[in-house]
């Protein structure tokens, strides 16, 4: 006998012993009543223009976050009805309901069914903490962890968790996103039978769709309605009335996204990722889930404005090239379909549209469209010759060909997009903020930002950046430098090189600094960069942050490589006055909460943010701006850009009637093109090229070609914008000159018809010219000496 009772003591202590351990492995990863605290629901991370209007979201669980004050009762008191009638009553578990599912599961255990579980709602805020996995083990975690949560938290705080946290279907986590998602209003607006409806979704959401098993879905939602009544939530007539009511759900829709800035809020999406992760455990201050509030300086009208001219520019580009074939090609067959919508296609414009070839009848092709609607393109409307062949595009399309189509009288047209692509960038000169960015023709299918990634030679649109450091070490826009061959000895194995102009065009002598950058003339920007310092040259650039450069003098002419955003940014520095700019495309970022995470400029200033102001003096933020180039200097280069626009290269720009600066640029080939320059509001460069770089052909130009692309931007952006003058820092001296001879002219005022070479040239103090004493001198403005020709060619390497 005293054996026997060994054996049975023996057993007990490990059975316990057994069901100890079950318990503390159960509990030893469970969080701790103060994580539970800290909890926080994913919510999307939301993105605000520069006028503080939404944007876009970053996420991936569509939620709109409720207070429970603000959830309807009603909604809530369908929801226990459905879920867990008990809810106010138990403490986190139902063991009546426990008892009742384990009879049921030994029951499954032999019939081969899906176990069932008696889950409240706090063991469902339980399971979204824990996962979903189908065993013994987690229903043990999530009944620990519900007991946990009922003892940390109010009822009220549990249905808030619930009710925001649940998966409702159709993308929509939380009872307002579902609400916004089936009925496109928000819960405050639901009636009781669209209440009842979204009570019915937790357990399986596609068991009960509104359109592909509406009959289920009614039966279901009149049963959560008896429940109510049952429960004394509402009255039979109230219950009656609900039921008759027809289930009618918004047609099911992908959440919008913005379709202009796709390239700029994918800059601040990276931008954002890099800083604050993209799904932290915990959930907060991360892009996804973290509900941010992000603040950008994306400016709606400029950045349209640029969408519409950088596509404009490319078309006009590719307008009367050859058919090169369709973008992709898929099974036309049955899920046709989504094999579409699931196809980059560039589209671009607004009406252009993503079609599939389901069908030829001779030339003519029946399409079919995301949306599963159908169309006809006829012969007439592909009759573009396929690139190397004299065969239309309609003769060569075939079934299951992919190609962008615009609609066209009572069928479409086939359109393709550019071969050509390119970037623009658009920046507050004051400031660094980035007002528009458009990195190619569409982000949806070139994710590859040509405006902040591509890194082209810059071309001409760095002889800026030589006459600037040339201004800054003595020389003046009055200095002359002959426009002659002009030729280097590098090394011994390198051997000679000699510099041309472009287009090969016939040197034109003595000129002064301003008429040298107006047209743009190669042979007196390496003479300039020479006799600067090539070392000067590029420690500048790397000062304006273009790019870090060695020193030779092909970098002079616009060959070392940079982005469109460095170059922009490095102009809007000279339109600064030289001061240093950062540029930016976030402003502010504040968490879930509103505290502010991050903020762009964090310059202190104190009395800014006081509760009243009584007259005092405003307050300022503090702070010295660093400067990168003199202020002098600065001006003295962005007022000889203003001639580029006035009577050289950039002429186009003339048509926008304002006050501008800029330069055109063409590289070797030419391989791209460029134009970069602006107002005192706005600076702005761009440019167009091939992405594997090739020639675009001769007759291609900056002038010609990138320029016309600033215009148009201009004319839709500057619309309504004041025409102001550029700012003329303290130490310039305005003095008049003859801009060709660069002389001091005297008794004649600039514009007048007799003397229309007299120009308003900026010095600064005692270095504009002097008086000379013959027609044959040169007048130095680096020192006054006078030299003649032959002096100047024997000493100077073509400089005065």
């Amino acid at each position: 006998m005293r054996r026997w009772w060994i054996w049975v003591l023996l057993l007990v202590a490990l059975a316990a012993a057994a069901v100890g351990w079950l318990f503390w492995s159960a509990q030893k990863d469970l969080p701790d009543e103060a994580a539970l605290s800290n909890f926080a629901a994913a919510l999307p991370s939301t993105v605000r223009d520069i006028d503080g209007n939404v944007v876009t979201t970053f996420t991936r669980e569509q939620r709109v976050y409720l207070p429970y004050d603000e959830i309807p009762k009603r909604l809530v008191q369908a929801y226990i009805s459905a879920e867990d009638k008990t809810f106010f009553e138990h403490g986190g578990l139902d063991y009546q309901g426990i008892a009742a599912a384990v009879f049921t599961n030994i029951e499954s255990w032999f019939t081969g069914r899906r176990p069932v579980g008696a889950s409240t709602i706090t063991q469902q805020v339980a399971k979204s903490l824990i996962g979903n996995e189908v065993t013994y083990s987690r229903k043990l975690r999530e009944a620990l962890l519900a007991r946990r949560i009922e003892a940390s938290f109010t009822k009220q705080q549990i249905l808030e968790l619930y009710l925001n946290q649940i998966f409702l279907g159709r993308n929509a986590y939380g009872v307002e996103a579902a609400s916004q998602a089936y009925f496109d209003k928000s819960a405050a607006d639901l009636d009781l039978a669209q209440m009842a409806y979204l009570a019915i979704l937790p357990k399986a959401p596609s068991t009960y769709s509104p359109v592909r098993q509406n009959a289920r879905a009614v039966a279901r939602r009149d049963y959560v309605l008896r429940q109510m009544q049952a429960n004394g939530f509402i009255t039979a007539a109230e219950r009656d009335a609900a039921a008759a009511q027809p289930l009618v759900a918004v047609p099911t829709h992908s959440i919008a996204t913005a379709r202009s800035s796709d390239y700029f809020i994918e800059d601040v999406r990276r931008s954002l990722i890099a800083r604050f992760g993209e799904t932290p455990a915990d959930g907060r201050n991360s892009v996804y889930g973290g509900g941010l509030w992000i603040r950008t300086s994306v400016n709606p009208k400029y950045q349209e404005a640029a969408e519409i001219a950088m596509r404009d520019g490319f078309m006009r580009f590719e307008r009367g090239r050859s058919w090169r074939g369709p973008i992709a090609s898929i099974d036309a067959g049955e899920g046709w379909q989504s094999r579409l919508q699931a196809t980059a296609v560039p589209l671009g414009f607004p009406d252009w549209k993503k079609a599939v070839v389901l069908a030829k009848d001779g030339g003519a092709s029946r399409l079919g469209f995301t949306d599963g609607s159908t169309g006809t393109m006829p012969a007439s409307a592909a009759s573009s010759p396929l690139r190397g062949t004299n065969q239309s595009a309609a003769s060569v399309l075939k079934v299951g060909d992919v190609v962008p189509v615009v609609k066209s009288g009572s069928g479409f047209a086939l359109r393709q997009p550019p071969e050509i692509s390119g970037g623009m960038v658009v920046e507050d000169p004051m400031t660094g903020r980035v007002l528009a960015l458009v990195g190619g023709f569409d982000a949806r299918a070139q994710s590859f930002n040509r405006a902040t990634q591509a890194k082209r030679q810059p071309g001409s649109t760095f002889k800026p950046i030589v006459y600037a450091t040339a201004m800054d070490n003595g020389f003046t826009p009055s200095s002359i430098v002959v426009d002659a061959p002009y030729c280097v000895y590098q090394s011994r194995s390198l051997g000679q090189k000699c510099f041309r102009n472009f287009g090969n065009m016939r040197g034109a002598g003595a000129q002064t600094l301003r008429w040298g950058l107006e047209q743009s003339r190669n042979l007196m920007t390496v003479r300039v960069a020479y006799n600067t310092g090539m070392d000067k040259v590029v420690a500048q650039a790397k000062a304006l942050g273009i790019g870090d450069y060695q020193p030779v003098l092909s970098i002079a002419l616009g060959a070392g490589e940079t982005t469109v955003l460095k170059l922009t940014n490095a102009y809007a520095q000279l339109f600064n006055a030289g001061r240093a700019l950062e540029p930016s495309l976030i402003d502010m970022v504040q968490d879930r909460d509103g505290k502010v995470i991050f903020r762009r400029d964090n310059r202190s200033c104190p009395g800014c943010a006081a509760a009243d102001w009584n007259g005092e003096p405003m307050p300022r933020p503090g702070g010295t701006p660093k400067q990168v180039i003199d202020a002098r200097t600065a001006f003295q280069a962005v007022h000889l850009m203003e001639g580029v626009v006035s009577r050289g290269t950039g002429t186009e720009l003339l048509k926008l009637d304002r006050p501008f600066a800029g330069k055109t640029g063409t590289t070797n080939g030419p391989r791209d093109v460029w134009f970069v320059g602006g107002t005192q509001q706005i600076v702005a460069g761009l440019y167009l090229g091939y992405d594997n770089p090739r020639n675009m052909g001769g007759y291609v130009q900056g002038g010609t070609v990138a320029a016309p692309i600033w215009r148009q931007f201009g004319e839709l952006a500057l619309k309504d914008a004041p025409k102001l003058p550029f700012n003329i820092p303290a130490g310039v001296r305005m003095v008049r000159v003859d801009r060709r001879s660069g002389k001091r002219v005297y008794g004649v005022w600039p514009g007048t018809e007799n003397k229309p070479a007299v120009i308003w040239e900026a010095f600064k103090p005692d270095s504009e010219p002097r008086r000379t004493g013959g027609s044959a001198a040169r007048d130095d403005a680096r020192g006054g000496r006078v030299r003649s020709d032959a002096d100047f060619m024997r000493n100077s390497g073509g400089i005065y």
